[in-house]
């Protein structure tokens, strides 16, 4: 707990701490309600509209070898607040069996709220059993919300896929800071990001991969851009070993004609056209 959410004792405020696959303990307060879900593992967190300086705390924590588990959190942020969540996952494998935990967490933020998200996974044991973490982040922003997301994989995991999407309506703004550990000989890293600009809106992509020993990494930034949107893409990668091989990939543009020209000669009009063209584009 105090490596994935800085705890060194009962957090304060709102939690929920989950342990092998089961609620170890929680807390909720008067503008924060965190209840089971009764179709499948996790919780739906609630928080109230207005609620500020608060936090909510939700570690994972598994020390049991060849433990799969699955959990499905949703939170449900009113307009105007202000308020932290900690998350992250931590797993002790000391034995032969593979670990692993898959959080799938979907935030439906109200207007005017600012969320600051953060999420840490950590691994550790003697065991030769792997330790696997796939989290996959799913935000909803409404008008003039703010979600910034910070993750860090901070060691001692064997494999993770992490999956971001998120949709957000005018005057959202969304930030996302990722830090990604691999170690050791013939570790990769593969960084895929696939957005559109749509409206007046703006967006920036900034990665940056550095192979300290014989390893692979790949970063791939993908936009569509239309209206008076704008996109950066600003790639950076550091080889500091004869055999790190490292490649970024970019491409920025508009839809082509042909494709809309193609589909509306089957019946579609222009906007459907787009909408198709998009929907292929971002999954």
């Amino acid at each position: 707990l105090e490596e994935i959410a800085d705890l060194h004792g009962v957090p304060a405020g709102a939690y929920n701490i989950r342990a092998n696959g089961a609620a170890a303990a929680r807390n909720t307060t008067a503008n924060i309600d965190i209840v089971s879900k009764e179709d499948k593992p996790g919780i739906d967190i609630i928080i109230k509209p207005g609620t500020k300086k608060e936090s909510v705390h939700i570690p994972v924590v598994i020390s049991q070898t060849g433990l799969n588990d699955l959990v499905y959190n949703d939170f449900h942020i009113g307009e105007d607040c202000d308020v932290t969540i900690v998350a992250g996952c931590g797993i002790h494998n000391s034995g032969d069996g593979l670990s692993q935990h898959d959080g799938i967490h979907e935030f439906f933020v109200g207007k005017n709220s600012k969320i600051r998200y953060i999420e840490k996974h950590y691994g550790q044991g003697d065991g030769k059993g792997g330790k696997v973490m796939n989290p996959k982040t799913i935000i909803h922003l409404d008008e003039n919300a703010y979600f910034y997301m910070d993750t860090v994989q901070i060691k001692g995991i064997d494999s993770t896929m992490r999956e971001t999407d998120a949709d957000l309506k005018a005057g959202a703004k969304l930030e996302i800071s990722e830090k990604l550990m691999t170690n050791g000989e013939g570790s990769s890293a593969n960084v895929v990001s696939r957005s559109v600009a749509r409206d007046d809106s703006a967006q920036l992509f900034r990665a940056k991969i550095a192979g300290n020993n014989a390893c692979a990494g790949h970063s791939e930034c993908d936009a569509i851009i239309m209206d008076n949107a704008k996109v950066r893409a600003i790639p950076e990668l550091e080889a500091n070993d004869l055999d790190a091989e490292l490649i970024h990939e970019a491409a920025i543009g508009k839809i082509a004609g042909e494709q809309l020209i193609k589909l509306m000669t089957l019946g579609l009009s222009e906007e459907e056209a787009e909408e198709m063209i998009i929907s292929g584009f971002l999954k």
